[in-house]
């Protein structure tokens, strides 16, 4: 492992130790398995195909290396294609499948993109409507059978000697420091910048993070995906199962997860804090289905998962939660495959009531943090107890180095910090200080080392009083109550605090059953009184945690769900709190209008 200094490095170590189930997809309805040699083989196919058409390092400057793009979901194609682009020298530019076709015409544009691999009919559309105006894109290629669109598969010949000789003569003059991806951020404001990262910023997280995966007793080295494997986050983790040996399984789609993770049964899966969430909702979903006894025992499950600590567990909770393993935590297990360790989790602050719940069920969630600017991991919870704790994002990498400025920003430096933003050195210059990396957001490191995010410096607000607000602790306090779905803290230039709460209509709706609400619509539901005093009262009973100028002291509900494909959301669940102050200023304008901070009320969006 110490001799492994660019990524595809990983195929050598995969070739001792090979692998019948390498890469795992469900194709026509069925699950199909490549063998490690059956994907060696296609990436070198690949590779020689890509040199045959011209792709190369060229100069080898950042700039004048070629660049290959790739959009879609995860599926073994991602894998080859990444590692052969890699072999020639070339750049790789992923993109999220549900990038605009906007957007997607500046990213290639600016990267001078050349070739472009797709996965489906959907993504060779919209490459086809941005096509006219890339003269650098010279092929698209796409992994499914598409009318109009050359199926990657003719790319792939047999091979020679020569052929391998020749892969080996230009891959040897490939070094650690050398671009590998370009990786567009997918911005919660402003337009997508290209994070430039090389082989060196990649495998310095591989290994430092794959030293702390190693303290999960996994048994049987099987991985999930279904995040985007254009997410740094995804990516880099991908690069742990390539080199430490694991299956890797890929999801068919979002809407598919809970039954392909039945299938493969795998033991680690990465996550983001918004699907935790969903899966949790559907948990609550199936419980609240029960009647008697069973759901009086499911809800005291929970609610003793609630209560989960790390240490000082007394012996009498300690048989409670055996009790409730054997009658609620093993089913929840069973339906995720029943061998899941652990999940590693990323992108945005994770609720520490879900953190609880999970680890208790005996799924341990292993939150981190970092950014695509830093490969991205800079601190993580460890499995081993001593190193991890709720609350936190964990402790420092071995590589990596934090330290706290005056007004609180997190700083970071090491080898895993990005090489710069693509064709920006300017920006670049603003974010990376004599050495020290400016991530934008705001920490505190404790006795122990552990890192908390107490929020973004950019989302931090002042009110019309000169009192400065942190939204995300709110919101993320506030939404352990399991009647709020989504929640957004707004109040900037304002007398006070208020927020847009999005009901968890899965709780909600048999809440209303019972308290013999009837309603036709949510725009309907979200008026009813009995609706409002409950939001009321969740609002109520956590504004005393904060101080005053904190404390939210109107709110509006909304009927509809914040989402990716609505725009209120990246591709990664963050919020993009611009469009949706954007999207719902009229209601915003009704929570202040007369502009007063009595007493809290609340009010339903129209």
């Amino acid at each position: 492992m110490e001799k492994a200094t660019r990524l595809f490095d990983c195929m050598a170590i995969q070739a001792n130790q090979p692998r019948a189930d390498f890469l795992i997809a469900k194709e026509n309805g069925n699950w199909h398995t490549y063998s490690t040699q059956d994907v060696h083989t296609m990436i070198y196919q690949l590779a020689i195909a890509l040199m045959d058409m011209g792709i190369s390092a060229g100069d080898g400057t950042n700039e004048g290396r070629d660049k290959v793009g790739l959009i879609g979901n995860g599926r073994p194609e991602w894998v080859i294609v990444d590692l052969a682009v890699q072999l020639t020298g070339a750049v790789l530019v992923p993109l999220y499948p549900n990038t605009s076709t906007k957007e997607i015409e500046q990213i290639l544009s600016e990267a001078e993109v050349k070739l472009m691999f797709v996965s489906n009919d959907e993504l060779c559309g919209k490459i086809g409507q941005v096509k006219a105006n890339l003269p650098s894109l010279k092929g698209v290629y796409s992994f499914d059978q598409v009318v109009g669109c050359t199926n990657w598969r003719t790319l792939l010949k047999p091979l020679t000697d020569n052929h391998q000789q020749r892969i080996k003569d230009i891959s040897s003059k490939i070094t650690d420091n050398d671009l590998a991806t370009i990786i567009y951020t997918s911005g919660t404001t402003g337009r997508p910048k290209g994070v430039m990262l090389s082989h060196k910023n990649i495998l310095s997280n591989v290994f430092d993070s794959g030293d702390i995966l190693a303290e999960v007793p996994i048994t049987d080295k099987r991985a999930f995906s279904f995040l985007p494997l254009n997410h740094i986050f995804e990516k880099m983790c991908t690069y742990i199962y390539l080199f430490y040996g694991f299956s890797i399984s890929y999801a068919e789609s979002i809407e598919t997860i809970g039954a392909n993770i039945r299938d493969v049964k795998p033991s680690i899966f990465t996550s983001v804090p918004r699907l935790l969430e969903k899966i949790f909702e559907r948990i609550m979903a199936e419980g609240q289905k029960l009647s008697g006894a069973k759901k009086k025992i499911f809800l005291w499950s929970v609610k003793l998962a609630e209560q989960f600590e790390l240490t000082g567990n007394s012996a009498w909770y300690k048989l409670k939660l055996a009790i409730a393993d054997k009658l609620v935590y093993s089913k929840w297990r069973a339906a995720m495959g029943g061998n899941v360790k652990a999940i590693v989790v990323g992108s945005s602050a994770t609720q520490i009531k879900l953190e609880k719940i999970f680890t208790a069920s005996g799924m341990v969630v292993l939150e981190g943090y970092g950014l695509t600017e830093t490969s991205p991991v800079i601190t993580v919870n460890h499995y081993n107890i001593s190193g991890r704790k709720f609350g936190t994002v964990g402790i420092l990498l071995n590589s990596v180095e934090v330290k706290i400025a005056s007004d609180g920003e997190i700083l970071c430096k090491g080898p895993n910090i990005m090489l710069g933003y693509y064709k920006n050195p300017e920006l670049t210059a603003e974010v990376i200080q004599d050495e020290w990396f400016y991530t934008g957001d705001i920490g505190e490191l404790d006795a122990n080392g552990f890192l908390k995010i107490t929020d973004r410096k950019k989302e931090i607000f002042k009110t019309s009083g000169g009192k400065y607000v942190a939204p995300l602790p709110i919101e993320n306090k506030m939404k352990e109550n399991h009647f709020i779905e989504q929640m957004m803290v707004v109040g900037a230039g304002k007398k006070f605090t208020a927020a847009l709460i999005v009901p968890s209509y899965t709780n909600l709706l048999p809440w209303c059953k019972q308290n013999d609400i009837t309603f036709t619509s949510h725009e309907e539901l979200i008026k009813d009184k009995k609706v409002i005093a409950l939001y009321q009262k969740a609002i109520d009973a956590f504004n005393p945690e904060f101080n005053h100028v904190e404390q939210v002291k109107k709110i509006t509900l909304l009927p509809n769900e914040w989402s990716i494909d609505s725009g209120e959301l990246t591709p990664t669940g963050k919020m993009k709190r611009k469009v949706i102050m954007e999207k719902y200023e009229a209601e915003i304008d009704k929570m202040y209008a007369g502009e007063t901070n009595e007493n809290p009320s609340l009010i339903t969006s129209n």
